[in-house]
């Protein structure tokens, strides 16, 4: 099973394969190579699995995955409390 997190694209540096984006996930900043999604632009949400952006999707998509991530830490949050 591989996971792959929503962020938002801030910058782009390159050209043609190798661009390369600045993406924020919800404040931590991080690179992924735009190699599979060439659509992508600045402003743009992607799904970045490795380093490697692999999906573009839309803000909706990607806000409800986060909630659902964050809801997925509070509750493992909670168990490690329990024990």
């Amino acid at each position: 099973m591989c996971l792959a997190i929503p962020g938002k694209v801030v910058a782009i540096e390159g050209d043609s394969e190798l661009r390369m984006a600045r993406v924020d996930f919800g404040g931590v900043m991080r690179e992924a190579c735009l190699a599979y999604v060439p659509e992508a632009k600045i402003g743009d949400y992607v799904l970045v699995h490795v380093g490697f952006a692999i999906a573009t999707v839309d803000e909706q998509a990607a806000q409800e995955s986060l909630a659902l991530l964050a809801e997925a830490a509070e509750l493992e949050d909670l168990r490690r409390g329990s024990s």
